[in-house]
């Protein structure tokens, strides 16, 4: 499919969680661009997710333990975004992504 989608000329953008994305890389090497975004710290990732009111306390401390997981995998990606704004986030990964997308131009 993805073959497909790039012989028409197409630009596929996957969200996919890290061992995904690690995955992704090693299948299409230079072919993808990965990107891991990641929060500012471990403790403002909890901070974060404690103020959103959507989680138990349980469920809080299984996604912080993934998360100190999947940060020992960032050196694995092509480069990491930290999310400590939310716009800047976003203008860096859009320009990583120009940057990419004009370099295979």
């Amino acid at each position: 499919e993805v073959e497909r989608i790039w012989a028409k000329g197409n630009i596929i953008v996957f969200d996919v969680d890290v061992i995904g994305g690690i995955n992704l890389k090693r299948i299409f090497g230079g072919d993808a661009c990965s990107i891991f975004v990641m929060p500012p710290s471990v403790e403002e990732l909890r901070r974060r997710l404690e103020g959103r009111g959507t989680d138990a306390p349980e469920v809080i401390d299984r996604r912080v333990a993934k998360a100190e997981f999947e940060l020992t995998k960032a050196p694995e990606f092509d480069h990491i975004v930290v999310n400590d704004s939310l716009d800047e986030a976003i203008a860096e990964t859009t320009r990583i992504i120009e940057e990419f997308i004009t370099g295979r131009s």
